[in-house]
């Protein structure tokens, strides 16, 4: 199989029903997608394919066409995501396990909808944080986009 992965190119053998999480994690090195719940609740493995948000741990990974980015690739690697930038303004990790995902979700969200509105954030950020930091990632969000926080 033929992966695209951060703006790179793979040839992957694996079992098409293999779960993208698995492939990333497991035949890639990329840790940034965590396990959370093996059934697309939690959000933790979330990655973006063409710019939108997926639950990679039951995603088979024959499915997976399109450029898939994980937490690793929204940066150039000298300078943050605007997205990161705010995640650290505003302090938002506790823990860290879900943030990778979590801000993937805010990338995919801000995309779309610029400007989000408190239902519009609402509506996109449907990853769990066992830690509760939703007040600091919705406000890193309207940070992210401009806007007041």
């Amino acid at each position: 199989m033929r992966l695209n992965v951060n703006g790179q190119n793979y040839e992957i053998d694996a079992d098409p029903q293999m779960p993208l999480l698995w492939v990333l994690r497991d035949l890639m090195n990329i840790k940034g997608p965590k396990f959370g719940c093996g059934v697309a609740a939690c959000g933790a493995c979330t990655v973006l394919m063409d710019g939108l948000p997926i639950r990679s741990c039951s995603y088979p990974v024959e499915q997976a066409s399109g450029r898939i980015t994980t937490i690793e690739g929204i940066s150039d690697g000298a300078t943050l995501h605007r997205v990161q930038e705010a995640w650290i303004e505003h302090n938002v990790p506790q823990c860290g396990y879900c943030q990778s995902g979590q801000i993937l979700a805010a990338v995919a969200l801000l995309d779309e909808v610029p400007q989000p509105t408190d239902a519009d954030i609402d509506t996109a950020m449907t990853n769990l944080c066992r830690c509760g930091t939703y007040p600091r990632i919705k406000a890193a969000i309207k940070a992210a986009a401009g806007m007041e926080s």
